[in-house]
């Protein structure tokens, strides 16, 4: 792919663990053609030399790779800069204009926004005063999450970005979007046979959604106390994911269809408010605790955070879909930091058979799952009931696992390695359309609003559990509970 990528925020963290091993990943795969450049920009003061070392030591670190790194690097250029002073963005310009004629890009260009987003408004609009977007190719804006703290911040920095970006030249990055277990929720829905016509409330009793870490906030604390598990985890990640699972076949597989399809979820998704929040939502906060063996502090004794801190690390909620297909079935997400295990996994509960005929067993039949390991194992696992092998009719469960692991697995990229190539190549379907981002706000900010008027009593969970005791009682008054996600691992296997 032919084009100027500028990368602002060069030196930091998201730059070096994430964009430039990603970027050498799609160069040595040849999808990076040799007319590209990449400019780093960044306060700091770097040579060239020193920036190009930064990225060929960012590669080996993450890669442990060094074939055709020299002349990978080659193509990265460094201008320290000032987000607010107009002459340094003068000065990037004729960098840029001498690069685009130098690699023949044809004016291409790619602006990635990988930094503080109080920053995000200030660079678009700088970019369009100092021309820098005035280009013959093509011109893309790549933001990271958080797009705003609320919905009038989101409103706000979406009306700065617009005066020089349309919304199609907006790349809202949501890295989930680029995991391939992610992307292939539709696959599974749309291209089997088995699954679409029970994809509905007449057959799924409830779906839960488990992104859980074994880390804190570590040196986040700054940024996690403005944030919490609400806005960092389930504004973006858990109610994209939801939008996927509840979605209706789109006309077309294309950007506009998807994205049209997932804004109907939105509108569909049921507003909690008020005194509802306590019924529909429970939040969490970490303690002490032990993990992998070792002891690990409490939330409130983590750097850079208040000691009596109102700031949640766990969420778990009850969404409703009100719309013909999902009425009355409960969509339960959960996400907490400091939990049990590293997993993210979808569990599709269909509903038990009218009869059990098999009551001799003098046991309840196990229900029907489909698990979609997202990470850090990716895979399928369908939960079935079988004869027991021997013995009269007795049924047992048996599992059938897809695994995108081992010697025949499909090469599965690093979800910015997709995003960053979709975003090369035009297609924006797996990054978010400012409708999402507004009604998943709307969402958000009402719960929100309540709890920031009522103190909670933290820590209400030990490090290494899986979260606070009321998180389990928000399923079982449904009569429901969540399902352990160590025991649904997704076999090591192709196919069982």
């Amino acid at each position: 792919m032919t084009s100027l990528i500028m990368i602002f925020g060069a030196t930091g963290d998201l730059a070096k663990r994430k964009l430039f091993p990603s970027l050498y990943r799609l160069f040595e795969r040849g999808r990076l053609s040799e007319q590209f450049a990449v400019v780093g920009v960044a306060r700091r003061p770097l040579s060239n030399d020193e920036f190009q070392q930064s990225v060929k030591d960012s590669v080996q670190s993450a890669l442990g790779k060094d074939e055709r790194i020299d002349e990978f690097a080659s193509h990265f250029y460094y201008h320290s800069h000032d987000v607010t002073n107009s002459s340094s963005y003068q000065t990037l310009k004729t960098m840029a204009n001498e690069l685009d004629e130098h690699y023949h890009l044809g004016g291409n260009r790619i602006f990635y926004l990988a930094m503080a987003p109080e920053f995000f408004g200030t660079i678009a609009l700088h970019l369009k005063s100092d021309g820098l977007t005035d280009v013959k190719g093509f011109k893309r804006l790549v933001i990271e999450k958080p797009f705003g703290h609320d919905l009038a911040s989101a409103k706000e920095l979406n009306e700065q970005i617009r005066t020089a970006f349309s919304e199609d030249e907006v790349y809202r990055i949501d890295h989930y979007l680029g995991k391939e277990m992610v992307r292939n929720i539709e696959v599974i829905r749309f291209a089997n046979a088995i699954f679409e016509p029970l994809w509905n409330n007449r057959y799924i009793s409830n779906i839960q959604i488990t992104s859980s870490e074994t880390l804190g906030v570590e040196e986040r604390g700054r940024y996690y106390e403005t944030s919490g598990a609400l806005r960092d985890m389930l504004q973006n990640h858990m109610m994209q994911m939801v939008a996927l699972l509840a979605m209706e076949p789109p006309i077309k597989l294309t950007t506009d269809e998807i994205r049209a399809e997932k804004v109907r979820v939105f509108r569909a998704v049921r507003n909690v408010e008020g005194e509802d929040v306590h019924n529909y939502f429970v939040r969490g906060q970490y303690g002490e605790g032990t993990i992998d063996g070792k002891q690990v502090p409490a939330y409130r004794d983590e750097p850079m955070v208040d000691k009596e801190s109102n700031t949640e690390t766990f969420v778990a909620g009850k969404v409703m879909i009100d719309n013909f297909r999902w009425a009355g079935v409960p969509f339960y997400i959960r996400t907490g930091k400091r939990m049990t295990t590293k997993s993210t996994k979808i569990v599709v509960q269909f509903k038990d058979i009218p009869m059990n005929l098999y009551y001799q067993t003098e046991k309840e039949l196990n229900p029907n799952l489909l698990v979609i390991h997202i990470q850090p194992e990716e895979g399928i696992t369908l939960h079935l009931n079988a004869k027991k092998a021997g013995g009269h009719l007795d049924a047992q469960e048996v599992k059938l696992s897809f695994a995108n692991s081992g010697v025949n697995a499909m090469n599965t990229p690093e979800g910015y390695e997709k995003l960053l190539y979709d975003c090369m190549r035009g297609d924006a379907t797996n990054f978010t359309h400012w409708d999402e981002v507004a009604y998943s706000w709307n969402f958000v900010d009402k719960i929100s609003a309540v709890w920031e008027k009522s103190k909670e009593n933290f820590p209400n969970y030990e490090s290494g559990s899986m979260g606070p005791k009321a998180a389990d009682e928000l399923l079982e008054k449904d009569g429901f509970f969540w399902w352990p996600v160590t025991d649904l691992d997704v076999d090591n296997c192709q196919g069982k």
